[in-house]
């Protein structure tokens, strides 16, 4: 079991940026695929940003030039840095971990909220 537990979220104006962290319980999380996703109001969860084992990132492209993904296996920790945001940005933002060729690990974190409003 891996307990995920997001943080950084808030309200900003448009144009500003937050960073996201999702701290991880385990000590194995370097094993794991990390995910930021979000779901806005009256919309599906979508998929954001994700990194592999590997460090390879991958982007929707609605954030690509935007948002940056980057983990630190010594701390258990990945981050989504979020720069000239968007009203569109808005929703709740979940942390996800994956174990590649394990269906069964994996983990979703609460979410946070991010708003982008003047």
């Amino acid at each position: 079991q891996v307990q995920l537990v997001e943080s950084g979220g808030g309200l900003v104006q448009p144009g500003g940026s937050l960073r996201l962290s999702c701290a991880a319980s385990r000590s194995t999380f370097s094993v794991y695929d990390m995910g930021w996703y979000r779901q806005a109001p009256g919309k599906q969860r979508e998929s954001v940003a994700s990194i592999t084992t590997g460090g390879w990132t991958n982007y929707a492209d609605s954030v690509k030039g935007r948002f940056t993904i980057s983990r630190d296996d010594a701390k258990n920790t990945v981050y989504l840095q979020m720069n000239s945001l968007k009203p569109e940005d808005t929703a709740v933002y979940y942390c996800n971990a994956n174990r590649r060729g394990w269906p069964g690990l994996n983990y979703w974190g609460q979410g946070t909220q991010v708003t982008v409003s003047s």
